[in-house]
């Protein structure tokens, strides 16, 4: 078993050396796999089912939602939505104490519901209200931190990448788990379960950041200066603001709408944000030659870096349940003091950890499949623990050094700004999230609530 651990972290090695996640992942393990079987310790039968492992990935029908998704929020990002949400927003709330900080949030909110892509919706914001904030007064913490945290809450809010990946980790892992108890009509665990769960989350996450707005603006009013109103009438504003919000809530309902409500898969319901999309783009007069290439080469990239590493991971788990990992991985957590309580709070806190120094989706691919088995055993609920998980996993967007929210927000922010302003101005953020993945712990009704009552 020690050869599982010597795995693990020779992995997280090379990912700090700056080495590519895929490559590494299935680098790694091919080469501890070639050790072993040279050494005798490693049974070749785990490469032999690799090919079908592989193939079923290829033809896994929800993975088929992440590239419409990422095609989906690529075009909206080109169709400028967010530019014009920002702008009416601004103008309606930007006159009050704190309010283009609120506006802000909202807006990343609107994104969030209708691309499900941190970094696009990350920069994007950076672009457009990072250089307004900073001329209005606000303090470069305040501005960093409401854009990079804003622009996190794709993580949670549907329709998430994230979730739809983590759907599919856990899906299995809950079947797999179920077999373990001697269940063998084991129930499921659906994407659409997890879009059900994270709405109520994702807007109570929503209304904590706007409650940390609008206590800065009270405390530190020098933070966050009023400014002159618009001369627009607030009649004109709130004409603007429904024409301006109608496209992102039509696309919103049509897409969660039809999931939800058992109308559509999520791979339907994908296709059809794909096909609202170039609908809305067509609509702002945004769907030219040179943009439709440009969308299809960025969704292209994105997806492939998505199955790379996937592909990559589940040539890990392959090596790493070759050399007993998994064995390992359950004797420790059902070891761990305070039964199910215990083993979550070591998991969560091993996945906040991770999060300092890997992405979200290697933490998916490679830690969720060995200790989703485990806890969902002892009784936990799916829809509970992915909400958990994906809470979790959104705070190393915003966790120094490698948090990629950061990354992104650097990359656009004037110079004038410093690395450690951004640092300071997420910190509370990351502990607003860790509040909520504490009200979750203390009250999972808010995540069980409404895929009860919609699915019985």
């Amino acid at each position: 078993m020690i050869e599982s651990v010597l795995l693990f972290f020779t992995v997280i090695v090379f990912l700090l050396a700056g080495y590519p996640v895929a490559f590494t992942l299935a680098g790694v393990a091919l080469l501890f796999a070639g050790i072993g079987l040279v050494t005798g310790n490693f049974d070749p039968g785990y490469l032999n089912a690799l090919p079908s492992r592989l193939f079923g990935i290829m033809t896994n029908e929800t993975l088929i939602a992440v590239p419409l998704f990422v095609f989906m929020g690529v075009t909206l990002e080109k169709a400028k939505i967010a530019e014009d949400l920002l702008e009416t927003l601004s103008s309606l709330f930007g006159t009050y104490r704190g309010g283009l900080g609120l506006a802000v949030i909202i807006v990343g909110m609107l994104l969030a519901a209708s691309t499900g892509i941190v970094g696009a919706t990350v920069v994007t914001m950076g672009l457009l209200s990072l250089p307004t904030m900073l001329k209005r007064g606000y303090s470069p913490e305040i501005s960093t931190g409401v854009i990079a945290a804003s622009g996190t809450l794709g993580q949670i809010i549907p329709p998430s990448i994230v979730l739809v990946l983590l759907g599919d980790v856990l899906s299995s892992a809950y079947q797999q788990s179920q077999l373990q108890l001697g269940i063998y009509s084991p129930k499921t665990v659906s994407v659409g379960d997890l879009f059900a769960g994270a709405l109520i989350p994702g807007l109570v996450l929503v209304g904590l950041y706007m409650v940390y707005v609008v206590f800065i603006s009270i405390t530190k009013p020098e933070s966050m200066p009023s400014v002159e109103p618009t001369l627009k009438s607030k009649k004109t504003l709130f004409i603007d603001l429904v024409f301006v919000l109608a496209p992102p809530l039509f696309l919103m309902v049509a897409v969660l709408g039809s999931i939800i409500g058992g109308l559509a898969t999520i791979t339907e319901a994908a296709g059809v944000g794909a096909v609202g999309a170039l609908f809305l783009a067509g609509i702002k007069k945004q769907l030219t030659i040179s943009v439709l290439r440009n969308v299809s080469q960025e969704t292209a990239k994105l997806t492939s870096m998505v199955f790379l590493i996937l592909i990559g991971a589940s040539i890990f788990s392959l090596v790493f349940r070759g050399y007993e990992g998994d064995e390992l991985v359950r004797s420790y957590l059902s070891s761990v003091p305070g039964g199910v309580v215990g083993t979550i709070v070591v998991v969560m806190l091993v996945m906040f950890i991770l999060g300092f120094v890997l992405d979200f989706i290697e933490i998916t691919f490679v830690v969720v499949p060995i200790v989703a088995p485990v806890i969902l055993a002892l009784g936990v609920d799916p829809v509970w623990l992915g909400i958990l998980i994906a809470i979790n996993l959104q705070t190393s967007f915003l966790t120094p050094p490698f948090g990629f929210a950061l990354f992104y927000l650097r990359g656009v922010a004037p110079e004038e700004i410093e690395t450690k302003s951004i640092y300071k101005g997420v910190l509370p953020f990351v502990l607003i999230q860790l509040f909520m993945l504490f009200l979750i712990a203390l009250f999972p009704e808010l995540v069980t609530w409404l895929p009860n009552k919609i699915y019985g």
